[in-house]
């Protein structure tokens, strides 16, 4: 069965960046619907269309269409008293955008002279991405796949 719009796919993958060093793999397959859903990065659903079973794609992404370009803008310093005490680099918090009032995901990069400075870019905004993937298995969607606009696990238990 050939990968096309409303195709339930999954791939097991690799993701390398610009200097070939592995980011991430998966570890059971990725499932994701098919046909601009946004389950995946458009070029990868682009190279995949049309594929079979076993096959495999090898995609390479500039920053723009992958994770996005890196955006100083999103760097913010904060008084530490608005922290926990045991706060460390590595942590992740969630805030509002000032702009859009989404909530994003920061990243606490740095403690220093009592101000926390935290990035609200993804950890691989602005790189290059190189994404290689084998098609693992193909299905058509179900009615509620489709009412939903992703693939669900076998079970077809899913959580929103």
């Amino acid at each position: 069965m050939q990968i096309k719009k409303d195709s339930v796919v999954s791939l097991s993958y690799e993701m390398f960046d610009a200097q070939d060093e592995l980011l991430d793999a998966s570890e059971t397959p990725m499932v994701y619907l098919h046909g601009g859903y946004d389950g995946i990065f458009p070029q990868v659903e682009e190279a995949l269309h049309g594929k079979t079973v076993g096959d495999d794609i090898d995609v390479t992404m500039v920053p723009e269409f992958a994770f996005g370009e890196y955006d100083e803008t999103l760097i913010r310093r904060e008084p530490a008293d608005l922290f926990p005490e045991d706060i460390e680099v590595g942590m992740m918090f969630e805030a509002d955008d000032d702009e859009t009032g989404e909530l994003m995901v920061f990243t606490v990069v740095s403690i220093e002279n009592k101000q926390v400075v935290l990035d609200g870019n993804h950890p691989l905004a602005g790189k290059t991405l190189r994404f290689k993937a084998k098609v693992v298995e193909v299905r058509d969607a179900t009615k509620d796949e489709l009412e939903h606009g992703h693939a669900h696990d076998p079970n077809h238990d899913h959580h929103h």
